[in-house]
C-alpha cells in the first residue's frame, strides 16, 4: 500500500511543533517502508518555506534537509492533470488549493493513504483516504501499514 505524507507530518519530524506529535511523527516515518512513500512536492515546498519561515533555519540548512527528504523517499512532481483535478476540490469540496493538490497527487500516483491532520480524518477521494495519524482510535487502513 503507498502512501503520501503531507507538510506537517514532514515539519513535526523535523522538530517543530510539540514534543508529542514529533515524537509520533518521528515514529511512524521509521515505521513506514521507504519504497511506498510518496513525497508530492508541493509538501517539501511548503516544508522549505516552514523551514525558512517559522523556523529562522539559514538557507543552506533548509535546502539539506529537504534534499535529505527527497533522497530518502520518492518525489512525486504536480501535473497538469493534478492541478485541474484540485481545482475540481476546491469547488466540489472547499479544499484550500494547495491541500487540494497534495491530494490530487498523492491519488494519480496511486497512493491508498494520505497522512494529514489538514483535512478531515478519513476523507476518501478517488481512492485515497485521508488518515490523521494523530488521532485515537488509529485508522486501521494505518494500523495495517505499521504491520
Amino acid at each position: 500500500m503507498r502512501v503520501a505524507l503531507d507538510t506537517n507530518i514532514l515539519a513535526y519530524a523535523e522538530g517543530l511543533g510539540d514534543e508529542l506529535r514529533c515524537s509520533t511523527a518521528m515514529q511512524l516515518i521509521e515505521r513506514l517502508s521507504s519504497n511506498k512513500v510518496v513525497l508530492p512536492a508541493q509538501t517539501l515546498g511548503e516544508l522549505s518555506r516552514i523551514l525558512t519561515g517559522k523556523a529562522k533555519r539559514p538557507a543552506a540548512q533548509t535546502r539539506a534537509a529537504v534534499l535529505s527528504w527527497a533522497d530518502s523517499f520518492e518525489v512525486a512532481d504536480s501535473t497538469w492533470f493534478a492541478f485541474q483535478s484540485a481545482l475540481d476540490l476546491t469547488v466540489d469540496h472547499q479544499l484550500p488549493m494547495w491541500d487540494a493538490l497534495i491530494l490530487a497527487v498523492a491519488a494519480e500516483n496511486h497512493c491508498r493513504l494520505l497522512l494529514s491532520e489538514d483535512f478531515q480524518n478519513g476523507f476518501i477521494w478517488r481512492g485515497v483516504t485521508v488518515v490523521n495519524p494523530f488521532v485515537e482510535p488509529r485508522s486501521p487502513l494505518l494500523t495495517g501499514l505499521l504491520q
